[in-house]
């Protein structure tokens, strides 16, 4: 492997998607799911709401 002419640090951000989509094969997502907050999920549901959902056999 050849080193960068640029530091990754200076690198360009078109420069450093396309390094990125030549090692995997496409560009990678911005934000994925682990990024998120878990808690955006359970907007309106509260904890009873899971209490109740969990399977006889868990609990």
């Amino acid at each position: 492997m050849t080193t960068p002419d640029v530091p990754v640090e200076q690198e360009p951000e078109w420069q450093r998607r396309r390094r990125l989509a030549a090692a995997f094969g496409d560009d990678v997502p911005e934000q994925t799911s682990d990024d998120t907050d878990a808690r955006e999920d359970r907007a309106g549901k509260g904890d009873d709401w899971y209490r109740n959902e969990v399977p006889p056999h868990h609990g």
